[in-house]
């Protein structure tokens, strides 16, 4: 399978800042051919990469007052291995996290679940969160977490993810939040999905059914959106301009949200 990706932002700095993006696929045993370039309006900045957990790649620029321009593209061809557990997983991904309030669900998710394991639970916490939460653009809040996205009843991936991670976590799963390209996305931007770890693999959960879960190619992973964040910055303010991100795959693939698929 071939998959390629490409991300264009423009931002108006205001004050000279550290920015730190995370829009690279992450590292993996595919072919890849990539470019990141990074500008202002006279010349190209210098860019640092700091690897994070799970193959992330996160791009660190000095950027000056004016106009800054990223453009990041990539072709992807073939799979990455199925991710490994690492020991700490166990801990860290059950854990409650920022975004991940799992101990405020703890009896909702037990009482809803109760009895199911493995693929059974993955499958009926996607079922569940597809048929309760409502996807709507601009529904939430960026300080949301799985609760208020239970209690709103709506959100965007995002929400949806936390929400699948913290009924898993709440019910013993580990379970983590990705970002990613997703290939057939409509309308199209990042996405979030949530990863479980059941039956000795890391596999996808998407109860956005928004894309096919096999053609989704990893950036970032990590306990929450606190983690997988594409844009932070430090020191100074900035205004994103506009965003535009593709991600197209020459395989067509059909995807009913059920089943266990690993993130490739």
């Amino acid at each position: 399978m071939l998959r390629s990706v490409a991300t264009h932002l423009s931002l108006d700095v205001h004050a000279p800042l550290e920015l730190l993006l995370s829009v690279a696929v992450a590292d993996g045993p595919y072919e890849r051919s990539e470019l990141l370039l990074v500008r202002t309006d006279d010349s190209p900045l210098d860019v640092q990469e700091i690897k994070t957990p799970h193959g992330g790649r996160i791009h660190r620029i000095l950027a000056p007052q004016g106009r800054v321009v990223v453009d990041y593209q990539a072709n992807v061809t073939g799979h990455a291995d199925p991710a490994a557990l690492e020991d700490v997983d166990l801990v860290e991904y059950r854990r409650p996290s920022r975004y991940v309030d799992s101990d405020r669900l703890l009896a909702f998710a037990r009482d809803q679940f109760r009895g199911l394991a493995g693929p059974d639970l993955l499958d009926a916490v996607v079922l569940w969160v597809s048929r309760h939460v409502t996807y709507l653009s601009g529904s939430s809040l960026p300080t949301d977490g799985a609760t208020d996205t239970l209690l709103k009843r709506r959100g965007v991936c995002r929400d949806f993810a936390h929400l699948v991670v913290a009924l898993l976590r709440a019910c013993d799963v580990p379970a983590r939040l990705a970002s990613v390209y997703a290939p057939g996305l409509k309308p199209m931007d990042f996405h979030a999905v949530a990863e479980a770890y059941v039956e000795g693999a890391w596999y996808v959960v998407d109860a956005t059914r928004l894309a096919p879960r096999a053609s989704l190619l990893r950036i970032a992973t990590g306990r929450d959106a606190t983690d997988t964040a594409f844009l932070s910055y430090y020191g100074g303010s900035l205004r994103l301009r506009s965003m535009t991100v593709t991600a197209v795959t020459d395989t067509r693939l059909e995807d009913d949200g059920t089943g266990l698929v690993p993130l490739r």
